[in-house]
């Protein structure tokens, strides 16, 4: 079965985006082939991190990008398939990174998507439209699907927590980030119970994380403690090379003499990918 995890924490700035691309990284650089879901935004970050936002943009600027990801939300979503065909829909959704996993790109569409499902009525349909995307068209296409979500409590995102029902989260140590993903992890309590969902918050990976000194040790025990059998194996270390390689249209993996800390981040995402397999593969 696909390997589903959503990326999400209710607060802009975590590394939620980083995290997606560079676990989505990892995951095929340990032989696994995947898609990534950029719900995001309409800045399609995840697209600027794999070199492809101008091609997006010209499709756009062109009056090329139909159908995109807004249109998985749309009631006609099912009429439009059976006209054109699933291949035919799916080849114009999808985009081939040059890191070896496709790309769903996040759309400008997307901004009125939660006005449209707010008018949904049925809790099931309101809520489940990209898990049913994602159960009729990628499930068992790929090894696995990372959901990117953005740092809001809304509509959209909500399908995506459907959609995955693991729960990425990645966070700074900090106190006012430590009560971020406690209200996170009650959340997720919530969506269980109100909605029949087996949400989990299956992995807490400490991101930016600097060695050696007594807060960040600190933190990170009251972390442990707290989240234990969530924590991630390995802290990701804070690093400049993860912004260069950004901003360079690639992951760390890419670059060909990593820094120090770049390659002990890289080291991270690797152990953490391997755990998250472990540990969403023995759940189901």
């Amino acid at each position: 079965m696909t390997i589903r995890a959503a990326v999400f924490l209710d607060k802009g700035g975590t590394g939620k985006t980083t995290t997606t691309a560079h676990l989505g990284r990892a995951l095929t650089e340990l032989g696994h082939e995947g898609i990534l879901i950029d719900l995001a935004g309409k800045q399609s970050d995840l697209a600027k991190q794999f070199g492809l936002y101008e091609p997006q943009q010209k499709a756009i600027e062109n009056d090329e990008d139909f159908p995109n990801l807004s249109s998985v939300f749309d009631d006609d979503f099912g009429k439009l398939v059976k006209m054109n065909g699933a291949d035919a829909i799916l080849d114009r959704l999808i985009y081939e990174t040059n890191e070896g996993m496709d790309l769903i790109p996040a759309h400008p569409g997307l901004d009125s998507v939660d006005g449209e499902l707010n008018n949904v009525e049925d809790r099931e349909d309101r809520y489940g439209r990209l898990k049913a995307f994602v159960d009729e068209y990628l499930e068992g296409r790929y090894d696995f699907i990372l959901i990117d979500l953005p740092g809001l409590s809304r509509i959209v995102p909500y399908n995506g927590v459907w959609a995955a029902e693991n729960i990425i989260a990645p966070v700074e140590m900090g106190s006012y980030e430590f009560g971020q993903l406690k209200q996170l992890a009650e959340d997720i309590d919530k969506y269980r119970s109100n909605w029949d969902i087996d949400a989990e918050l299956t992995m807490v990976i400490p991101n930016k994380f600097e060695r050696g000194t007594t807060l960040a040790d600190d933190y990170m025990n009251r972390y442990q403690e707290e989240f234990n059998g969530a924590m991630a194996p390995n802290p990701v270390a804070k690093s400049q090379d993860i912004r260069n390689a950004t901003e360079a249209g690639k992951t760390i993996f890419e670059l060909e003499e990593p820094s120090a800390t770049a390659s002990r981040a890289k080291e991270a995402y690797l152990a953490n990918a391997r755990e998250l397999v472990d540990r969403i593969g023995g759940k189901r």
